[in-house]
C-alpha cells in the first residue's frame, strides 16, 4: 500500500473543536457513526454520490449550536481523498448552472463590482463560465479534484488552481466576489478559509455562500437518515451559526435565508432514503422517463448567505 493510501484508508480519526467557540468537547451527540471498510476511499468522497448512510459521529455544540463531525480525518488525509475523488454529477450541471447563476445575478442588489471573481470548490468550472456570461472580467477557481479539473472547458481550465484553499494562494485584495457552493460543509478548518477569503477580497467585496441547513425541515424530518449526515461533512450549519461564523471573522452579513434548489425528479429521488430494493428500480425508470428529467424548484434544505468585507 502506498503512503497516500495509508494516509486515508488507514487514517486515524481525530477529535475536533467547535469552529465558532473554538472549544473541544462541550457537545452532545446528535448522530452516531456508521463506518465500514469502504468509508475512507476517493469514491466515498466524490461529490453527489448515491446516499449510502456512511457517516461520521456528529455532535452539537452546547454553547452555540454548531453541528460538527467528531472525530474526523486530519486535514492532510481529507485533502488527499478530495484530490483523488471523481467527478460524477455531469447530469446535474444544467440545474446547478441555473441555480448558482441566479444567486450571482441577485448580488446586483448589493452593488456588486464585476471585476474579478473567485470560486472555492469549483468542480469543472461550470459556474466560472456563468460568471463570465454575466460580465465578470476575470474568474479564478480552486478545486482539489484532479478529475474535475481535467474535464474543465478550455475557456476556464487555465484559471483553476488544482489545490485546496490555503493562505498565500492569492494576493491580498484582488477579488470583488468570492463564492462557495456546498463547500463550507466540507472544510476541516472553516475559520482559516474565511480569514483568507476576507484577505483576498477587496474592501467592500462580497462573499456568496450556499450550503446545507442542519435545521431545515428535511433534516428535522429525516434526522440521521438525512443525506447531509455524511462522512464527507465536517461541519453542518444553520442560519444562525452561519451568521455567527462569518461575523466572527470580520464580515458584515448582508443577507441570510432559505435557499431554493433546482433539481430533477430523478435527483430528488436519488437523495431521499428510500429502501434500496425500491430505490434502484425507481431510479432506473426515472432515468429513462421524461418525468425523471422534469426540473423542480423547492426549498429542499439549504441556506444561502451574502456577506461583505468592510469598506
Amino acid at each position: 500500500m502506498t503512503r497516500r493510501k495509508q494516509l486515508t484508508e488507514r487514517a486515524e480519526l481525530l477529535p475536533t473543536s467547535c469552529a465558532i467557540c473554538r472549544t473541544p468537547g462541550n457537545a452532545r451527540e446528535v448522530c452516531s457513526a456508521r463506518l465500514n471498510s469502504r468509508a475512507m476511499n476517493p469514491s466515498t468522497f466524490s461529490a453527489r454520490r448515491l446516499p449510502d448512510g456512511i457517516r461520521a459521529r456528529f455532535v452539537r455544540c452546547n454553547t452555540c449550536g454548531l453541528v460538527r463531525a467528531d472525530p474526523t480525518l486530519a486535514t492532510e488525509a481529507l485533502s488527499d481523498l478530495y484530490g483523488r475523488s471523481g467527478f460524477d454529477y455531469v447530469g446535474q450541471l444544467p440545474c446547478l448552472r441555473q441555480k448558482h447563476a441566479s444567486y450571482l445575478a441577485a448580488l446586483t442588489v448589493y452593488g456588486v463590482r464585476k471585476g474579478a471573481l473567485l470560486e472555492i470548490g469549483c468542480g469543472n468550472g461550470f459556474f466560472l463560465e456563468e460568471a463570465l456570461k454575466q460580465g465578470f472580467q476575470r474568474v479564478q477557481g480552486v478545486e482539489p479534484s484532479r478529475n474535475a479539473v481535467a474535464v474543465a472547458s478550455a475557456q476556464v481550465q487555465a484559471s483553476i488552481v488544482c489545490s485546496v484553499m490555503r493562505p498565500g494562494l492569492f494576493e491580498a485584495s484582488c477579488f470583488d466576489v468570492v463564492c462557495m457552493f456546498q463547500t463550507l460543509d466540507h472544510l476541516p478548518d472553516p475559520a482559516l478559509v474565511l480569514d483568507e477569503c476576507l484577505r483576498v477580497l477587496k474592501p467592500g467585496g462580497l462573499a456568496l455562500c450556499l450550503n446545507h441547513d442542519v435545521d431545515a425541515w428535511t433534516a428535522r424530518l429525516l434526522r440521521c437518515r438525512s443525506p447531509i449526515f455524511d462522512i464527507e461533512h465536517t461541519f453542518l450549519y444553520s442560519r444562525s451559526t452561519l451568521t455567527r461564523l462569518f461575523r466572527g471573522h470580520g464580515f458584515i452579513v448582508r443577507k441570510v435565508g432559505i435557499a431554493r434548489d433546482i433539481l430533477t425528479a430523478h435527483y430528488l429521488t436519488w437523495l431521499f432514503p428510500f429502501p434500496a430494493i425500491l430505490k434502484r428500480p425507481l431510479l432506473n425508470w426515472l432515468r429513462r422517463s421524461w418525468l425523471g428529467h422534469v426540473s423542480l424548484t423547492v426549498p429542499l434544505g439549504n441556506v444561502y448567505l451574502v456577506a461583505q468585507k468592510p469598506a
